[in-house]
């Protein structure tokens, strides 16, 4: 399937469903110059003369997703990822905004790095990429980076990916210096002194299999503290991402507080527990750790009412020989970009969230976030479209995933809804027919 540049195209024959007020309708998008310029019943086959037609089959056709939180190795480890590379991976998946994490090497902490990654993805990505800048010099925790000249330079949001600021008074300076430019702090929860030698969730399975664990804890101390500092600057905040029931009322009495805040978590924990980590299943192993049936049922339910409200691939592409060791010893973090919405929606269909309720949490929450007028179906957004034949039987086999590493939770999953075609800015960037 391809496209003639400047010329309008006509999506025909689909069912259009706007995540935003769960709106579905048979119908059309005519996009011309990147722009979405109309929607609805009315455009069908021949409807406009001199736009070409893209016939969608009767799939759903709905606004891409973006993924707030996606590590790209590229600069310095592009052994383990591109920005070509997961470009491919997040066309694939119906992911049309890639927000890269800064942890790189070098650390995305100066505006010169910010203008590099930018410049590479416009020539190599087939998908929008952003970056979220380093909150502090170097990832390091220690001195807050220059947030006014970083956010100038392009970046969308600052975080220190996945280690997170243990110094306070580090922390409430950035809160209280982003909140000048209206810049989210995006932060992982987890104090590092109480994760200390543990690799998965503490409790009864983590004793049986040997390993030491992770207290729920470790991620509630670090967010509570969060929420005093939110509410002594009036800094945005984010929480990463969060993977436990306790975490969840700290939260929520944030949210009714009327706190800046807001919360994301990834798909592993939405639809994984810590009983898949089986044999020692090393993909498992992620920050932070996969929690008991209970949390996950728990983080479903918060996603449905919103009181979550962003869901993330975390992608961490980790090569084979970070993975090929036991499971103590081994670098935490899964690919994602490709199966993120596939996984989401087995939740749909259990029956535990509506779909426009997950693809609001992939699309119009986290580009609302971070200031993009994407992930809305609507005249004059972004032509970032995706057609999704939700129903399109599929088994994940890691070796035809597109990422460079195949550090994949899902491998021979049996998975349903496959992303039919891509469109980034009008033009169409993947077809899987």
């Amino acid at each position: 399937m391809t496209t003639t540049a400047n010329r309008p195209v006509l999506l025909t024959n689909a069912r259009l469903l706007d995540p935003v007020t769960g709106r579905e309708q048979r119908g059309g998008v005519l996009v011309s110059e990147g722009v979405i310029r109309d929607f609805g019943s009315h455009l069908v086959a021949g409807s406009v003369t001199e736009a070409e037609e893209q016939d969608c089959s009767g799939a759903l056709l709905v606004p891409g997703l973006v993924d707030l939180r996606a590590f790209i190795g590229e600069p310095g480890e592009e052994y383990r990822e591109t920005l070509r590379s997961a470009s491919h991976a997040a066309a694939a998946g119906g992911v049309t905004t890639v927000i890269a994490q800064p942890n790189t090497s070098p650390v995305i902490d100066d505006p010169a790095v910010v203008d590099f990654v930018l410049r590479r993805a416009r020539d190599t990505s087939l998908v929008h990429i952003r970056v979220a800048a380093a909150l502090t010099k170097g990832c390091r925790g220690q001195e807050m980076s220059e947030i006014g000249l970083l956010q100038a330079a392009g970046a969308v949001a600052v975080t220190d990916g996945d280690r997170p600021v243990t110094n306070a008074q580090v922390m409430r300076r950035a809160l209280t210096y982003a909140r000048v430019f209206d810049m989210p702090v995006i932060h992982h929860v987890e104090d590092p002194n109480l994760v200390g030698e543990g690799v998965m969730n503490e409790g009864e399975f983590a004793t049986r299999l040997g390993l030491p664990g992770i207290p729920r804890a470790a991620e509630t101390i670090m967010l509570e503290r969060d929420m005093r500092l939110v509410q002594l600057t009036g800094g945005r905040y984010h929480a990463a991402m969060v993977s436990c029931r306790e975490s969840l009322d700290v939260v929520r009495r944030a949210k009714q507080a009327g706190l800046p805040i807001t919360a994301g978590v990834s798909i592993n924990h939405l639809t994984l527990n810590e009983m898949d980590i089986g044999g020692y299943r090393t993909f498992l192993k992620l920050s932070p750790p996969l929690r008991g049936e209970e949390d996950r049922l728990a983080m479903v339910e918060a996603v449905a009412e919103g009181l979550i409200d962003v869901i993330v691939s975390d992608h961490n592409p980790q090569d084979v020989e970070t993975k090929r060791l036991t499971f103590a010893e081994c670098a935490p973090g899964a690919i994602g970009l490709e199966t993120m919405l596939s996984a989401g929606l087995r939740l749909v269909e259990a029956g535990h969230i509506s779909l426009p309720r997950l693809l609001e949490a992939m699309s119009e929450a986290p580009a609302k976030l971070v200031g993009l007028e994407t992930g809305r179906m609507a005249k004059g957004a972004p032509a970032d479209l995706i057609a999704l034949d939700p129903d399109y039987p599929w088994v994940v086999e890691a070796a035809a995933l597109k990422s460079r590493c195949k550090n994949t939770p899902f491998d021979e999953a049996r998975l349903s809804g496959k992303v039919m075609m891509t469109m980034v800015a009008g033009r169409i960037v993947h077809s899987y027919r």
